[in-house]
């Protein structure tokens, strides 16, 4: 397969770093001010947590906290004005291989089939097409699409895509994975069935997962721990572990401790 001008466009290649301990990401003191006038737009305001390798973070919080903001940091996609984050013991200063990021919209590229868009990364390292393609069938089936591999996105179902940006951002196994409400496109009751897809993925690639969700019920579900920002500036107002046993199933959100983690949620956000 060969890369179009358009292909390379949306991927740049980050080298990679030895394995690391137990803590995935360190997050110190972080502010960031984006330029609007003379005082500036504070959108993020002395934030600090840390992540330990396989756990699922949920983070929660009205809209225009800075929830996609401090995501984007995490990636090292925005460098905030204060603080810093901490990856492999030095400081992130910029975006990493191994840090794959979901985005709210799946953004496929219409001209390639599934199967392309998922090695795409791959091509973009230089590993040969057979290999790439392997990879990526691993990557097919483990999210459910087999037997889609040739189909183009016009003919997939929104859930479907998101399937498809799940495995592109795994296909090169990142140690951390970023979603920014992957699912919030998604009509109730299939954004419910791709919840448990995610943690069935989650489960067999034991990935760290920091996600992105205005969904309370969903964050109790997924999360080991869930972060609730404050409205703008965003500051950390509770910082809560998610105490249900794994593996989670779906008659669990109908327990008396799930509405309960759920409500205590729902009192912080406000």
């Amino acid at each position: 397969m060969n890369l179009s001008n358009s292909d390379l466009e949306m991927y740049t290649e980050t080298p990679s770093v030895p394995g690391g301990n137990g803590t995935a990401l360190v997050v110190r003191n972080v502010n960031l001010t984006f330029p609007d006038g003379e005082q500036g737009l504070h959108v993020l305001s002395d934030i600090s947590f840390s992540v330990q390798t396989e756990e699922f973070v949920c983070i929660l919080g009205p809209s225009g906290s800075g929830k996609s903001t401090l995501l984007r940091v995490l990636a090292g996609l925005l460098a905030p004005t204060q603080g810093e984050v901490v990856y492999q013991g030095r400081e992130l200063q910029g975006p990493r291989r191994e840090i794959g990021f979901v985005f709210q919209k799946a953004n496929l590229m219409p001209w390639r089939t599934v199967l392309e868009n998922i090695t795409l990364p791959l091509e973009l390292q230089h590993i040969p097409n057979s290999n790439a393609e392997l990879q990526a069938q691993e990557l097919v089936n483990l999210v459910g699409l087999d037997s889609f591999e040739d189909s183009l996105p016009r003919d997939l179902s929104g859930g479907m895509e998101q399937r498809v940006a799940i495995a592109r951002a795994l296909v090169y196994d990142p140690r951390i994975l970023l979603l920014d409400e992957p699912f919030g496109a998604l009509d109730a009751l299939t954004r419910e069935r791709m919840g448990s897809e995610l943690l069935r993925i989650w489960q067999a690639r034991r990935k760290t997962v920091l996600m992105v969700t205005h969904a309370i019920p969903e964050s109790v579900f997924l999360a080991d721990r869930v972060l609730v920002l404050s409205p703008r500036p965003g500051k950390i107002r509770l910082d809560m572990s998610v105490d249900l046993p794994r593996p989670r199933e779906d008659g669990m959100r109908y327990t008396v401790e799930f509405g309960e983690i759920a409500k205590r949620l729902r009192a912080a956000i406000g």
